[in-house]
């Protein structure tokens, strides 16, 4: 049974329930089904065949998941757009993944016009007779293309197929027991590998996910208070948020009595913020969920609060998802196979292999410990991990190439203990650089996610005698 079979036995099965909530807004399992055939049934109109590639351009929210069950729903594939990044990017973005239509709310933007576009919030009632004729594909279908930095410099699309989605969501609701009875906490942007559990998880458990309000994270103790009314049972969400919530939630004022589970990933989880948090909340369960966006999860490692050390990084843990996992003996590689694993890189209009023999080579370099769970020791290539993403600094490097006022640019990651890493730059600027002038280039240009929080103008970039850049000399700059 795939994920979209399985969710409609769940909806069959509790029709009533509330599926999503938004702020005051909530919407039940039944009628989400229909929404979303509804939607299926607009898109066929439309000429969508199954097969074509869907572009989500909706903020994070029960629109943009039922643009994407829709989607789903009439066997195409769905590409959810992030709507503050630069049109640049996202220009790039929808030509290089072939987009048939845009699923979206109110007046098209320009910079999309010879698209076909479909305003979710003027979806009509329909035939709901037919609300259980869905497109039933194959595992190796594609449902889905993230796009994330490429170590090119262009955004790179991750091809993620049913069978992986189904993978994860089947193993992930029996390692967390989640059930019709859970209140799942959404907060990751749909762009991102985390929502996966949010959207597939919750939606074939019967669970409910009620959606974090934006900008809430900022105000731990209002987020506090948030999660305690809202009766949260489960969040997965990056280390980030969880450092900032185990320092400045008030915890110790509200236990969240009704919270039994916390999953993490996509960055180090600083073990002296873990054992506060551990401490804070000692009746939650802690998972560290760990791999690349091509893996979504292939390590998990459940808390061991008696094993946990300020002086020791937490282990990966063992095999997640049906995955199998070796190291390379020649430079410690982690490499996975398995239903996890992605289908390829999305790359003009077609699919590029990214395995070897079934083996993907994830660029983590790890070890194992006594206990027979993986240790991850860093990346072999330079791709940073900050705040839960996943960024290359090839691209911001491009990106800051291009501009008159930088003849030459390097970027680095700098250890932080609240994100993980921050982001800084050196450059060889032009006779003519102005500081602000440049920093409103870059906000036009990259995600804020992907802006330097630093900056140094130096007169040359250092290197080695082999010709590369001398990373280790730039960090001492910083």
């Amino acid at each position: 049974m795939n994920v979209l079979d399985r969710f409609l036995t769940t909806s069959s099965q509790y029709p009533d329930r509330i599926a999503m909530q938004e702020k005051q807004h909530s919407i039940s399992y039944q009628d989400f089904h229909i929404r979303a055939c509804q939607l299926k049934s607009l898109l066929q109109q439309k000429g969508v065949h199954a097969g074509d590639h869907i572009a989500i351009l909706l903020p994070r929210g029960c629109d943009a998941a039922i643009a994407i069950y829709g989607a789903l729903f009439t066997g195409c594939c769905y590409v959810p757009l992030d709507i503050k990044n630069p049109t640049s990017r996202l220009q790039f973005i929808i030509q290089d993944a072939n987009i048939s239509c845009f699923i979206g709310t109110g007046t098209q933007p320009d910079w999309c016009a010879s698209h076909a576009w479909i305003d979710i919030s003027q979806i009509q009632d329909g035939d709901e007779n037919d609300i259980d004729v869905i497109y039933r594909g194959h595992d190796h279908d594609i449902a889905a293309i993230l796009y994330t930095s490429g170590s090119t410099g262009i955004p790179k699309g991750v091809a993620i197929s049913h069978g992986a989605i189904t993978s994860f969501s089947q193993w992930s609701r029996q390692s967390f027991d989640i059930s019709e009875n859970d209140i799942i906490a959404s907060l990751a942007p749909f762009h991102f590998d985390l929502s996966i559990f949010d959207l597939f998880t919750s939606l074939s458990s019967g669970a409910r996910t009620v959606f974090i309000p934006e900008g809430l994270t900022m105000f731990p103790s209002r987020l506090t208070h948030w999660l305690d009314e809202q009766r949260i049972t489960t969040w997965y969400t990056v280390p980030s948020i969880l450092s900032f919530f185990a320092m400045k939630g008030e915890l110790d004022h509200t236990r969240l009595p009704e919270l039994k589970t916390l999953l993490f990933a996509g960055e180090i989880f600083a073990t002296p913020r873990l054992i506060e948090l551990a401490t804070l909340l000692p009746h939650v369960k802690m998972f560290n969920l760990f791999g690349p966006t091509e893996t979504n999860v292939c390590t998990f490692w459940p808390v061991d609060r008696n094993r946990l050390s300020p002086d020791q990084a937490i282990p990966i843990g063992q095999a997640a998802c049906l995955a199998t996992l070796k190291i390379d003996g020649s430079n410690h590689e982690l490499l996975v196979k398995g239903p996890c694993v992605t289908t390829g890189y999305w790359k003009d209009g077609k699919l590029e292999p990214v395995t070897d023999k079934g083996w993907y080579r994830t660029g983590d370099k790890v070890s194992i410990n006594e206990y027979g769970e993986y240790l991850y020791h860093g990346r072999l290539d330079r791709m940073i991990k900050s705040s839960g993403y996943r960024i290359e600094p090839a691209e911001i490097e491009k990106t800051m190439n291009a501009s008159p006022l930088i003849q030459i640019s390097a970027v680095i990651a700098m250890p932080d203990p609240v994100s993980g890493s921050r982001i800084v730059a050196a450059m060889v600027a032009s006779p003519d650089f102005d500081m602000p002038i440049f920093k409103q280039y870059l906000i036009a240009k990259l995600p804020a996610y992907m802006l330097p929080v630093q900056f140094k103008v130096i007169e040359s970039i250092p290197i080695l005698s082999n010709g590369k850049t001398d990373y280790q000399k730039l960090s001492m700059l910083f």
